[in-house]
């Protein structure tokens, strides 16, 4: 098979790949650990096909076989490894609360910056786009010694693997698994991530005091968490939801308790304003 049909080839069945990958997402009918193992079987039948038609290909130059194991074949691996590490997570994570949970996330988000530092030459190589070394890290049967490489090299298949396709796909992988698991940190503490960004769509446009005033009185009357809570966590959460830095909020109490003019202030115009709205609302 000449290199081209054999990229057309692959190129079409990653598109179907990612289609079948869709459809067990969105279908209503079984758990999330069963669609992931779905959806690990799929992948795995799809890189099958990719290997045989690999082994029919004659590469008839070092920059079509770069191409394949730089650029086609991680997409298939990548979506292996994303898929057989949130499974783990999933069936591995601890039911013992939001906080141990929240940790739990935090610790594998630890194990993708370990890997970045264990990989950080590579990690600069990739992400540059360099290709000075492509003929050393893609074509196969180029294993330089003087040059980090994966310890379990010769656990996979020669006619298949290249010294460092395997962590193209990592990467790949890592910077989904990156996103799944701040969404899972963000929505145990309220707050769905999106697009790797931790700004929330509001903002604050009261005054710090104001805000200080209503958690507060939130927070007096046990409206959060059965009044078990921290108030500083209260206000943190606040804050980065609204985007806001409120400063020195004990400060802030105390200059709250201190007025001359009426403690609750911000409440008091609150409960008229809403007071004033229903009058002119439903009249």
């Amino acid at each position: 098979m000449h290199a081209k049909l054999c990229f057309r080839k692959t190129e079409k069945r990653y598109a179907a790949l990612l289609e079948t990958l869709e459809n067990i997402e969105i279908d209503q009918e079984g758990s999330a650990t069963e669609k992931y193992e779905q959806s690990l079987m799929e992948i795995d039948a799809a890189i099958r096909d990719v290997k045989v038609m690999v082994a029919k290909t004659v590469f008839t130059s070092a920059a079509e076989e770069v191409h394949f194991f730089k650029n086609l074949k991680p997409l298939f691996i990548s979506q292996f490894i994303y898929f057989s590490k949130v499974l783990e997570i999933e069936v591995a994570k601890p039911n013992a609360g939001q906080h141990v949970l929240k940790d739990y996330y935090e610790a594998e988000l630890q194990q993708l910056k370990n890997f970045v530092d264990e990989h950080g030459d590579f990690y600069e190589y990739y992400r540059r786009k360099a290709t000075y070394l492509d003929h050393k890290y893609f074509v196969r049967g180029q294993f330089d010694f003087k040059m980090s490489v994966d310890a379990y090299l010769y656990s996979f298949d020669e006619n298949f693997t290249t010294s460092h396709d395997h962590l193209i796909a990592q990467i790949i992988a890592n910077d989904r698994l990156e996103k799944y698991l701040l969404q899972s940190i963000y929505q145990i503490e309220g707050y769905f991530f999106e697009k790797f960004s931790d700004k929330s769509p509001l903002t604050w446009s009261g005054s710090k005091s104001g805000l200080i005033e209503l958690l507060f009185a939130l927070h007096v009357m046990r409206c959060f968490n059965g009044g078990n809570g921290d108030f500083s966590e209260t206000v943190k959460f606040a804050a980065k939801s609204f985007n806001i830095d409120v400063g020195n909020i004990y400060k802030t109490l105390h200059e709250i308790k201190n007025r001359k003019t009426g403690r609750t202030k911000f409440l008091t115009a609150l409960a008229e304003s809403l007071e004033q709205h229903f009058e002119n609302t439903f009249d």
